[in-house]
């Protein structure tokens, strides 16, 4: 063994010493004290712990993970074990994570990271990055066949176990994994000392090649604890060449970005909260009306969600008919047996006290969703051609805009299925339950919203035009939806 292999060796040593120093561990009953508790909560107040799945299966897969709880184990696998078992709810607003002590910990860790960045859809696998920016093997747009004797499908399909997505809607679970493959991988496989990577490159030529982890010398933060968006390139002024950070944070939030030759706009949205969203619409539907903007393209393939009112004040400026959030939107209860646990439990009591109403059947209904209908906005209304970008990241309140205008005249939806149900899901109100032994954290939905009854059950809104990923866009750089859209746009004016 060479002095790099036995330094390497000594490194790993040295960080498991010091991880474990940090990393809290718990017992078996305190383990299972916590998923008992969570069990609990989940039957007291989750609205469809079983829509997707039976109760027999919910609690076989509960006993499963209870009965192979070792003697300790630190929060790391056991936030896998409570993951594995939440994920079979089938609820995307139902998700487990690290308590916030061990978060801000984990900020300061330096570890090994598996180098690539990788693109997945399906059972394929591109590569985005390679950490090693000197590779000149595994370059961006390099097809990967295999990792570590594990073939593609099953890589993906064991890290699948641990994510959370509506129904069956699995275009959500990709999307996921893509955006932070390197921090999933280890999370589910741990660290190698090296990693024999199988590929075909552009060619079509396989081969494999053999690359080790990357050791940072400065501490990585986790980016599956938060979503960073991808910011458009700002174009600064002459009179003010540096953005200001709240400038820079806004448009990490929404951008409006207008071609007044082409009379063509792009709105992107990655999110439904903050950005002061409901002025930055006002502000834009004025500009489109006064340049006399007639195609409009919404990107919201990094849109997880958001209030439910942005939703509506935006689908007002655009659709052509009445329209209401659901047809159902309902809860278990408004009492809270497990309140303690449950953070902030009493504003949400509050909440669906004032708004909820107690039906003939036991449970709670939030009647205004379920009965108003919601004009469209006269005042700078939007009728041109309108385009809605979304992705497997589209989610609860994009999945429900993008519902209340599908089928539109005017409307055509691009790109691939959204990772938010078509017939419905379960959020509204989402409080927290803090675990007491883990202190983990485990998102609760309080609603079961049914957007439309009619609708197939369990599956993501499917677009009118379907465009998948492909090794040779990425390698490229090309934005393939984008692209069919403008020139769509081109062509039609042309005719």
């Amino acid at each position: 063994m060479g002095k790099k292999s036995i330094l390497f060796f000594l490194c790993i040593a040295f960080l498991s010493i010091t991880t474990a120093q940090i990393i809290p561990q718990f017992s078996q009953k305190e383990m299972r004290e916590d998923m008992t508790l969570l069990k609990k909560i989940f039957e007291a107040n989750h609205p469809s712990l079983y829509w997707y799945s039976t109760k027999q299966h919910i609690d076989s897969v509960f006993n499963t993970v209870y009965n192979s709880l070792p003697d300790t184990l630190n929060e790391i696998e056991f936030r896998k074990k409570i993951a594995y078992w939440i994920s079979e709810i089938r609820c995307g607003h139902t998700s487990v994570r690290y308590s916030k002590k061990f978060t801000r910990r984990l900020s300061q860790v330096r570890y090994p990271l598996f180098p690539l960045s990788i693109k997945v859809w399906k059972d394929s696998m591109v590569v985005l990055a390679n950490r090693y920016i000197l590779d000149t093997t595994l370059t961006r747009g390099t097809i990967i066949t295999g990792i570590n004797n594990r073939t593609n499908k099953e890589v993906i399909d064991s890290i699948f176990h641990y994510i959370s997505t509506d129904g069956f809607a699995i275009n959500h679970k990709n999307q996921v994994l893509s955006n932070n493959f390197s921090d999933w991988y280890k999370w589910v496989f741990g660290i190698d000392s090296v990693f024999t990577i199988h590929y075909v490159d552009s060619t079509g030529k396989a081969g494999f090649v053999n690359i080790k982890p990357l050791r940072l010398t400065q501490p990585h933060r986790d980016s599956s604890i938060k979503k960073i968006p991808v910011l458009y390139p700002p174009v600064p002024s002459r009179t003010n060449p540096i953005l200001s950070r709240r400038a820079q944070s806004l448009l990490a939030k929404r951008v409006l970005l207008i071609d007044s030759t082409n009379k063509t706009a792009v709105m992107r949205l990655t999110g439904f909260s903050g950005g002061h969203l409901k002025r930055f619409f006002r502000k834009s539907f004025r500009s489109l009306q006064q340049l006399a903007i007639t195609d409009l393209v919404i990107d919201l393939r990094e849109n997880g969600g958001g209030k439910v009112d942005n939703y509506i004040k935006l689908t007002k400026y655009i659709t052509d008919h009445p329209f209401k959030v659901g047809d159902t939107v309902q809860a278990i209860s408004r009492k809270f047996p497990y309140g303690q646990y449950i953070h902030p439990s009493w504003i949400y009591w509050i909440a669906m006290n004032i708004g909820g109403r107690k039906e003939k059947d036991g449970t709670i209904h939030y009647r205004r969703y379920e009965k108003h209908y919601f004009q469209p906005i006269t005042k700078n209304h939007f009728n041109g051609h309108v385009y809605l970008l979304q992705g497997g990241y589209s989610f609860s309140a994009a999945t429900m805009f993008i519902s209340s205008l599908k089928g539109q005249k005017n409307v055509t939806v691009v790109g691939e299925e959204t990772g938010g149900g078509w017939y419905g899901n379960s959020a509204m109100h989402v409080p927290e339950i803090k675990l007491p032994h883990s202190n983990l954290r485990v998102r609760l939905p309080m609603y079961r919203l049914v957007i439309d009854s009619t609708r197939m059950k369990g599956r993501g809104i499917m677009p009118d035009w379907e465009i998948n990923p492909s090794s040779y866009a990425i390698k490229k750089g090309i934005d393939l939806k984008m692209s069919l859209i403008q020139s769509e746009i081109v062509s039609r004016k042309q005719r």
